[in-house]
């Protein structure tokens, strides 16, 4: 075999070498990570000043987990727009706000943002509006937002533990009722580890 010949046949070899391999690589294929497990947060936990809430629709990035740990179960969604027009809004009214109630069994969690921005003096004003008739202040309570107010409701067989904060410019408000027959302690504790999803969702911007 002449010297070229021998020659071209070595530099085919050595180039198919390469490629095999590139071959075998390619075949291989890396785990795809897989999502965090989800773990509730207590409020007293959440430094809500490094939150940049979104005045903006947010609920469907509620993590699922969230809403059956503050339920107890699943829940069905309704949410609502800025201008919308929707019976979960008080009185039927046009809200001027982003929200959403996940109903359950018994229980029921509530969110929304203003759409419009707020500013402190405003927001001050609210917190000191917020508690209504058959409403006390929960005090001590953890801060969510600044400034920032947490309430506990009680009408007829229901009660409602609430927060409401302002977080930059947009104030934010999460609920969640159940029958008086919970302890008031753990409703609190619930409604501020859905309060702290709430903050963690306003706050996603999608991609």
């Amino acid at each position: 075999m002449s010297t070229v010949v021998r020659a071209l046949g070595l530099s085919a070899l050595l180039t198919l070498v390469p490629v095999g391999i590139g071959v075998g690589v390619a075949g291989d294929r890396t785990p795809t990570p897989k999502a965090a497990v989800y773990q509730g947060t207590d409020l007293a936990d959440f430094d809500s000043t490094t939150a940049v809430v979104r005045r903006a629709p947010f609920c469907e990035l509620v993590a699922k987990e969230a809403v059956a740990e503050a339920l107890g179960g699943d829940g069905e969604l309704t949410a609502w727009g800025n201008g919308e027009k929707a019976a979960a809004v008080p009185g039927g009214d046009v809200a001027h706000e982003y929200g959403c109630a996940f109903a359950g069994s018994g229980a029921e969690a509530r969110a929304w943002v203003f759409a419009p921005p707020v500013t402190r003096t405003r927001a001050q004003a609210l917190a000191k509006a917020a508690p209504a008739r058959g409403c006390t202040t929960t005090a001590g309570a953890a801060a969510f937002g600044t400034p920032s107010v947490a309430t506990t409701c009680t009408s007829g067989e229901q009660r409602t533990v609430s927060w409401r904060g302002l977080f930059g410019d947009a104030w934010l408000t999460c609920t969640l009722t159940q029958g008086v027959g919970a302890t008031e302690a753990d409703l609190v504790d619930r409604a501020g580890r859905w309060c702290v999803a709430v903050a963690q969702a306003a706050s996603v911007v999608p991609s």
